[in-house]
């Protein structure tokens, strides 16, 4: 062979590897540049985010660790029309489309929104929601009366933490912050081989002083935080066709409470500050096996106790504060909930029909006991008008039960090629008791029952006009058991009555770009029938602790939107994202003193628009960036007695900028964070009444969200 034609052999040989690795690499590139399908497993049957006829976002655990630094409320703003209540240290409160609670000040749960955590049930308990190894939040937005019942009329909030791995795993995060913010947190998976089965367990312990600083007592930790986070899983495989899983969920938190002061803002003159504890225990059991030609059975227990401790400084203030008045009240309120739910439910194989036809059936049942102790104690002596001198000295202690047994089913089957529909219908009986007694009070115990038969369902039309892109419309029915109030809210209203929901999601969900682009949009309109309504008042202007809300029926309301999301794999080291929701709501035919009507006013907690954007930018060498910027309309916190300036009772508009960059090994990684960058201040609970002697005209009063934070993120993992 000659030289040249050896030369000439070689560089084709070279040219086809170098082809060959360029191909491999674009191949490895466009596998890349698809966004990774995201499943839905919060409906009756798991589904594909694309295929599930339902407005619902989910947060991986990417976009939680991206996003996010420590709780659930880090990344709210990446879901449309959620928003919280504050009035705590953290959010245990929320409120999807505008329907949710604002607060429980006495024991007789009622949750508009449901929320769970590995499936045990801590609605309006949501404290524990760290998301320290959590796998993924999904967020299902409009009545879910089919899905959870008579605790979903907005809605339903499930997490979930990572499940075992059949490969020894290690790792650990560290974090350091402003405020002397500090957490330390592991994580440990593996298999046993010998049981064929797996385990993981993940602890986290959480520290920080918070960011407000008594100046009267010469404290900055009086809004601390002290949570200590741990979950354990173990999945055994008895045999192929059956699974189990247990898991076991531990969460004490013990944070300060001292989020309130005169003139709104960060400084505290508070004499007794108050607490924010929550210590829960729960544990779920879930085995998954054949049900023969019936397809699957999937059986559910769940057991929970948690404790509870909330205090705080009625009077924001000290001697000095109030001098030459004496004005010192405190509250307090240590509840006990146990919960326990049982739930068998049968689900037919994809292919168990020669017409596509597919079902799902199931029962339900929810038991909640919940013991309150309740005190409050105060003076206020005027010493020019001493007529207006009083003094309370009140206990209260409570116990309530309820019993919820429901029973659902749903049918789906295809029209044709494209066209498909699915049609379910639950019903639900809930049983409900409360007992108190009471002590300095001229009130005598309440001794209270209720029980309502309520049903809802799901009604879906659907068309796939090619693979990857659904249109879909969705007629359902949500609902909510009715109950009483209870301690001095039942001198203004003893009872009220079930509310129920009739909503139209109409909505579009699709990939496009090859897989790089994920879009969807759905607009939907609620019709509310015997709409609850939390409305405040306070019995006593002398007494801050006199100061509550009661529950009233409104004949109905509307709440109608829009909620749409997008994510785009730009190239293959940039990735953004946003989500935007608009929402307009209106009560019908509410006076709730009778006289005026608050038909043209906007619902509590119902911002007209949330939007947000967020761009992650991955260098293949491990370098990485993030940023995010979130916008929230004004809103209403509650509805009020009666007042000519409406403005007396909104929030602030506001926009929130976070940035997180960092490098990321194979094993380890570090990162820069900073949260509100800008120092913005926002408001996330405000009232409005009188809590200044002597006069104790009535103000709007507001606790501020989290100011500037910058701080230090370190991982290291072993495999």
């Amino acid at each position: 062979m000659s030289i040249d034609k050896q030369k000439s052999l070689g560089r084709c040989t070279r040219a086809s590897i170098v082809s060959l690795a360029l191909t491999a690499s674009l191949a490895t590139a466009a596998e890349q540049d698809v966004l990774e399908e995201v499943v839905v497993t919060a409906t009756l049957r798991q589904q594909s985010l694309v295929e599930a006829p339902v407005s619902v976002t989910v947060l991986d655990a990417t976009t939680l660790r991206d996003g996010g630094r420590q709780h659930f409320e880090d990344v709210l703003s990446n879901v449309p029309n959620l928003s919280y209540a504050s009035g705590t240290s953290r959010p245990r409160f929320f409120q999807i489309r505008g329907i949710g609670e604002r607060e429980e000040w006495q024991g007789a749960p009622n949750p508009s929104v449901g929320f769970l955590i590995d499936g045990i049930d801590f609605s309006g308990m949501g404290m524990p929601a760290t998301t320290f190894d959590v796998d993924r939040i999904e967020v299902l937005r409009g009545p879910q009366g089919l899905h959870y019942g008579a605790n979903a009329l907005g809605g339903l909030i499930v997490m979930r933490g990572r499940d075992p791995e059949d490969r020894f795993g290690f790792a650990t995060e560290a974090s350091v912050g402003e405020y002397n913010s500090q957490s330390i947190g592991a994580v440990a998976t593996g298999p046993v081989e010998s049981l064929n089965s797996a385990w993981r367990v993940a602890v986290q312990n959480y520290r920080s002083d918070g960011f407000r600083k008594d100046v009267y007592l010469g404290r900055d930790d009086t809004m601390d935080r002290d949570e200590l986070t741990a979950r354990a899983k173990w999945r055994w495989r008895p045999s192929e066709s059956t699974t189990v899983d247990l898991t076991w969920l531990h969460a004490d938190l013990d944070n300060g409470y001292d989020a309130w002061s005169i003139d709104n803002s960060r400084v505290s003159l508070a004499d007794r500050p108050g607490r924010d504890s929550q210590k829960s225990d729960g544990a779920a059991l879930r085995v998954d096996t054949s049900a023969g030609q019936l397809g699957r059975l999937t059986l559910t227990a769940t057991l929970s106790d948690s404790n509870t401790d909330y205090s705080f400084d009625a009077d924001w203030g000290n001697a000095e504060s109030w001098a030459p008045y004496t004005y010192d009240y405190f509250d307090r309120q240590q509840r006990d909930r146990r919960g326990r739910s049982f739930e068998a439910r049968i689900t037919s194989e994809e292919a168990a029909s020669p017409h596509g036809v597919t079902w799902v059936a199931g029962v339900y049942g929810l038991d909640v006991d919940e013991q309150l102790y309740y005190t409050s104690q105060g003076v206020y002596i005027d010493p020019f008008f001493p007529d207006y001198s009083g003094s309370t000295d009140k206990t209260l202690r409570s116990d309530y039960d309820a019993q919820n047994l429901a029973m659902y089913a749903q049918v789906e089957a295809p029209f044709s090629e494209r066209w498909g529909w699915s049609f379910g219908l639950r019903g639900e009986q809930r049983d409900a008791d409360y007992t108190d007694r009471r002590t300095g009070e001229d009130l005598t115990g309440i001794d209270a029952s209720a029980k309502d038969t309520m049903w809802g369902g799901q009604a879906t039309v659907y068309f796939d006009p090619r693979d990857h892109l659904r249109w879909f419309a969705t007629l359902s029915r949500g609902y909510k058991a009715g109950g009483f109030n209870l301690g001095e809210a039942a001198q203004v209203q003893a009872d009220f009555q079930p509310e129920s929901l009739i909503g139209l999601d109409v909505g579009m969900k699709g990939q496009w770009l090859e897989g790089r682009l994920y879009a969807d949009v759905t607009a939907f309109y609620m019709k509310r029938t015997d709409m609850q309504v939390a409305i405040s008042t306070q019995l006593d202007p002398g007494d801050p602790s006199s100061y509550l809300l009661y529950t009233d029926n409104a004949s109905g309301g509307r709440n109608m939107g829009v909620e749409s999301s997008v994510r785009w794999r730009a190239t293959d080291t940039l990735e953004l994202g946003g989500a935007l929701g608009l929402l307009r709501t209106r009560y019908s035919g509410f006076r709730p003193d009778g006289v005026t009507d608050l038909s043209d006013r906007d619902q509590a907690y119902a911002p007209e628009y949330q939007a947000s954007v967020n761009a992650t930018w991955r260098h293949p060498l491990g370098w990485m960036a993030r940023v995010d910027v979130a916008a929230t309309d004004n809103y209403y916190f509650d509805v009020p007695d009666l007042d000519v300036d409406k403005n007396n009772y909104r929030s602030n508009t506001y926009t929130l900028a976070h940035l997180k960059a960092g490098y990321e090994a194979e094993t380890w990684a570090v990162y820069a964070w900073g949260r509100n960058v800008f120092d913005e201040d926002y408001y996330t609970r405000g009232f409005f009444f009188g809590n200044e002697p002597p006069d104790f005209a009535n103000k709007r009063y507001t606790q501020l969200g989290e100011p500037r934070q910058f701080g230090v993120t370190f991982r290291w993992e072993f495999k």
